[in-house]
């Protein structure tokens, strides 16, 4: 089987795309980058193979003879490298997030059309025991319709906080709005179903006092309340409450299916429970069905429940040629952030209900190409957006200096650990 040679940019969450490549029969890593130059060099001691080439700019990195690009960097600055690595040639992974603006996600969607390479963006949640199978069986019709559903990414990242932002200001996880990471709530459920978001109404969590004491400006948590092109309804939250919770459920015309909840201690999202009818509308008191979806073998020593290895799996599959390789194209990766997006404009006019627009549509570009409104300043210019809808809070220098010190003595414990 010739190998699809493949280049990882990010060593720190790309780090399990590089592991991938380096157990699959159908793909080989040929290049990493990273402007860290320390976490690179670690890799490359790591590897200890000499068919790898390491960059630290990216500009060296994209001329490397290779086929495809994986994205694992900072999760608010994909869209330019995607769109610079599909103009070079390559196909192109991205991890979350796809795009930080509309202006993005048209350029996104045009440069993929332009050039014909496979883009998939790698919502691994949506590769998840539970998740995955509840695909497979919404599809094969076991529960009727789609009427209602919930998605559930709940993560407490206040004790990892110095080793995910490295006590920088404007890092983006410091500098985003509540409802911005939301496809690994939503998009399962977009996975799902196949239907298209049409439209949103946002709300922030005011209570931001874990979020303010590790330098995080925005809201506690995020729910997006999305009404899909069917008519049926789905909540999505996320952010940090309390206790960590990834969890699922669908309900259709003729019955329900939901992930195990992670403190029942049953499996968490590889356990599926499915109670459905024959007939829409037609409930009877019927056991409820356990699945336990077989996995490959070698999905095993990955993470998220195995999905790292299977969004990768199919991105490699599809750039062979396989038509039954299930990625995640560019319009869905947008159907499942632009409510988010969406979400946090609803916020600042009080809570209404904001169409979502479909970038499919060409007429639609139009009205969004220049709109660059988020809240990172390097980006927004004049359509800057406050991070909490009240207004950005007053964070000390203290705090900053405190994450970074943390950070530096985490470092400090790896390297004595050798």
């Amino acid at each position: 089987m010739e190998k699809i040679r493949v280049g990882v940019m990010g060593v720190h969450r790309g780090n399990s795309m590089i592991q991938y490549c380096r157990i699959a029969e159908n793909a080989e890593v040929v290049a990493i980058c990273d402007k860290w130059e320390e976490g690179l060099l670690d890799m490359k001691k790591k590897l200890d193979d000499p068919a790898i080439t390491y960059y630290t700019d990216f500009e060296d990195f994209i001329h490397h003879d290779m086929d495809a690009v994986v994205l694992a960097n900072y999760a608010n600055e994909h869209a330019p490298f995607a769109v610079r690595a599909m103009k070079e040639g390559k196909h192109v992974f991205s991890e979350v997030l796809p795009v930080e603006t509309m202006r993005e996600a048209v350029a996104l969607v045009e440069a993929v059309e332009e050039t014909g390479l496979v883009y998939a963006y790698g919502e691994n949640y949506c590769y998840m025991p539970a998740p995955s199978e509840m695909r497979r069986l919404y599809r094969e019709g076991k529960i009727g319709e789609f009427e209602y559903g919930e998605g559930e990414y709940v993560h407490n990242c206040e004790s990892i906080w110095p080793g995910i932002t490295y006590g920088e200001r404007e890092h983006w996880r410091n500098n985003m709005y509540a409802t911005f990471y939301c496809t690994h709530s939503l998009g399962p459920i977009v996975h799902i179903t196949g239907l298209r978001p049409v439209s949103v109404i946002g709300f922030e969590g005011t209570k931001t006092e874990r979020g303010f004491r590790v330098g995080r400006r925005s809201g506690q948590f995020g729910i997006e309340m999305v009404t899909f092109e069917n008519g049926g309804i789905a909540k999505s939250i996320h952010g940090d409450l309390y206790r960590n919770s990834i969890w699922y459920t669908i309900y259709g015309s003729k019955g329900r299916m939901e992930s195990a909840r992670e403190d029942a201690e049953a499996g968490d999202v590889s356990r599926l429970y499915v109670n459905a009818d024959d007939y829409s509308g037609a409930y009877a008191d019927r056991p409820v069905e356990t699945y336990e979806p077989q996995r490959k073998e070698a999905s095993a020593a990955f993470g998220h429940g195995g999905s790292d290895f299977y969004s990768m799996y199919n991105f490699i599959e599809k750039i062979r040629g396989n038509a039954e390789a299930d990625v995640i194209d560019v319009y869905e990766a947008l159907d499942m952030f632009l409510p988010g997006l969406f979400a946090y404009r609803s916020i600042l006019k009080g809570g209404i209900p904001m169409l979502i627009p479909d970038l499919r549509d060409r007429v639609q570009r139009d009205i969004w190409r220049n709109d660059v409104a988020c809240t990172d300043p390097k980006v927004a210019g004049d359509q800057l957006l406050p991070c909490l809808s009240s207004g950005d809070p007053v964070i000390p220098d203290v705090v900053y200096a405190r994450q970074k010190a943390l950070w530096e003595k985490e470092l400090a414990d790896r390297k004595s650990r050798g």
